[in-house]
């Protein structure tokens, strides 16, 4: 096992998030994994494809009320519609393609919700969310978050907003389409993958 580091810069800042390179020397089960983070729950952890584990810095305050922020606003949605289930950044999920990652905000229907066993919820849901929504941090760079945002639409999510409050700028992701960028949008609409909600920028920036 061997521990190296991932630059990762963001006006002009330079932040180094530890990659821990496992394999081939261990090849951590699902539950491992999830016992790791049990015990580290001070650290933001997630898998990627290749069984390498991300270890990122936490965010700020401002990062933590933003990200908030559209929680409240797709969940009080999601309870008027009541179609789907919504999970803040600490909930991790299982993709297909064998990567664990934590959405900032995520959205599932819940007949794929109610569909998992019981062990299942317990631990990383083995599916994609339906809805993804990544804040761009200062510790964030934006050439991995887009990769990551990619990665989403890959394993079969069907709409993904990576939001950039420094720039005042949101990318849209829609699987089979270019990528959409709107500069200081006051609101995004999300249909029809989540029908009649808008994320208010507004609040956000």
């Amino acid at each position: 096992m061997s521990v190296s580091t991932q630059e990762r810069n963001i006006a002009g800042t330079v932040y180094l998030p530890i990659v821990v390179q496992l394999q081939p020397v261990l090849n951590l089960s699902d539950e491992q994994l999830f016992d790791i983070c049990l015990v580290n729950r001070d650290l933001r952890i997630e898998r990627n494809e290749y069984g390498e584990l991300i270890i990122m810095p936490p965010t700020g305050s401002d990062t933590s009320d933003r990200n908030s922020e559209i929680n409240m606003q797709l969940r009080n949605w999601a309870k008027r519609d009541g179609i789907g289930k919504v999970f803040d950044s600490s909930g991790g999920f299982r993709l297909p393609n064998g990567a664990v990652r934590s959405p900032d905000t995520a959205w599932l229907r819940l007949s794929k919700w109610n569909a998992l066993t019981a062990d299942q919820r317990k631990k990383f849901a083995p599916l994609c969310p339906d809805f993804v929504v990544e804040l761009l941090s200062s510790t964030d760079s934006l050439t991995v978050v887009q990769e990551k945002m990619q990665e989403y639409l890959d394993n079969g999510a069907e709409m993904g907003l990576l939001v950039d409050p420094e720039q005042k700028r949101v990318h849209i992701y829609r699987p089979d389409q270019e990528v959409q960028i709107f500069d200081d949008p006051k609101t995004v609409a999300c249909d029809p993958v989540l029908p009649g909600f808008a994320l208010n920028l507004c609040e956000i920036w």
